[in-house]
């Protein structure tokens, strides 16, 4: 008789929460003021005059399946190919590196005679920022990119 009173008692309670669940949804209504254009939303139907109803569709407390790690059609490449293409890879970017610091080498050195030489125009030191900021540049843009190479030679495998 306790088990049947029990048993009772559970469907009781799954009534219960699936009548009480179903009331849970409520309309939501999108309010623009027509001074200011600023936006309010409510679920009360009276502050809702000359509002528009939101359609928000049916709401899942589940989460989303987990996605697949691999996608079926991605192509993939063996351990052999992929350390060769690294080793490329990285032989490419020893070969800029090395050509960068030459690059920056010779920058440097323009800007020095830059520095050393002054012109008979250049009265106010405001010239002769002037005149060497296309050096100073030249040089900063070099540091970066040494900067970002060896940062990208650090990413290599």
């Amino acid at each position: 008789m306790a088990n049947r009173s029990g048993g009772m008692k559970k469907l009781t309670v799954i009534l219960l929460v699936t009548v009480y669940a179903g009331c849970a949804h409520a309309e939501i209504w999108e309010c623009t003021d027509k001074e200011s254009g600023t936006k309010r939303y409510t679920n009360i139907r009276s502050e809702a005059r000359g509002c528009r109803a939101l359609n928000l569709g049916p709401f899942s407390a589940t989460p989303p399946p987990p996605r697949s790690q691999r996608t079926v059609n991605f192509p993939s490449v063996d351990d052999e190919t992929q350390r060769q293409r690294d080793a490329d890879r990285r032989r490419i970017l020893d070969i800029e590196l090395a050509q960068e610091q030459q690059l920056l080498d010779e920058a440097r050195k323009q800007l020095t005679e830059q520095e050393s030489t002054r012109t008979g125009d250049e009265r106010n030191y405001e010239r002769v920022t002037e005149r060497l900021e296309p050096y100073q540049r030249a040089v900063k843009l070099h540091e970066d990119n040494i900067a970002n190479l060896k940062k990208e030679i650090g990413n290599v495998k």
